[in-house]
């Protein structure tokens, strides 16, 4: 089931004036930026480096919520310009029975991870996050990913493919490992790493302006 917070708000700490404003983006993924270009936006890119660690037991949607967070923050309080911006901020997860599989550190670890996803369904939860002078909008969505059943031979021909190193979960929906998902519930952008119509809210609520879809 397809599952999307309502906007939270969280207070921010404030930045100076500023009358228009100025999308950045705190992300480096070219999935992100694909997407933003999609909806024909215009941005500049500012990477945000923080602690993305998961403690065990924490929550997975509380813990993209926070991440995402902690990105925008950084990220706005580094542009010391003035209050004119809006930072977008997201982090997307893959969540198997309540446990967090993040990028693969090798080959052996994403075949690990691609047998455990093997036949069954999975949750994929991205933190959206819009930060401005005023206040941190955020919502979380939950997207549902059953795989097919993968013999050995699928499995070596993705690994093969080369994709999965820098996938959370060792695989990308967009790409050839969409080829592994038997079926998906919900939004299929939210797997990719940014669900349009809940970032559109986000943006909108920032002020930011999004043509009418």
């Amino acid at each position: 089931m397809h599952r999307s917070a309502r906007l939270g708000r969280h207070p921010g700490r404030p930045l100076t004036g500023g009358s228009s404003t100025e999308l950045v983006l705190a992300s480096q993924s070219p999935r992100r930026h694909e997407l933003l270009r999609g909806l024909g936006l215009t941005f500049r890119v500012e990477p945000a480096d923080v602690d993305e660690s998961w403690e065990r037991g924490e929550d997975p949607r509380a813990y993209v919520e926070r991440v995402a967070i902690d990105k925008a923050e950084k990220v706005a309080h580094l542009l010391d310009r003035d209050g004119g911006i809006c930072v977008l901020a997201a982090d997307t997860t893959v969540d198997l029975d309540d446990d967090i599989l993040a990028k693969p550190d090798d080959d052996a670890h994403a075949r690990q991870m691609l047998e455990a996803l093997s036949g069954r369904a999975h949750q994929v939860h991205t933190a959206v996050v819009g930060w401005t002078a005023r206040e941190a909008i955020a919502t979380v969505v939950t997207t549902d990913v059953t795989f097919r059943t993968l013999t050995d031979a699928d499995i070596d021909w993705y690994l093969g493919i080369g994709e999965h190193l820098d996938k959370a979960g060792a695989y990308g929906m967009q790409t050839a490992g969409g080829a592994l998902v038997e079926r998906i519930d919900g939004s299929p952008s939210n797997v990719i790493g940014l669900p349009l119509a809940e970032t559109i809210d986000v943006l909108r609520a920032c002020g930011v302006t999004v043509a009418r879809v």
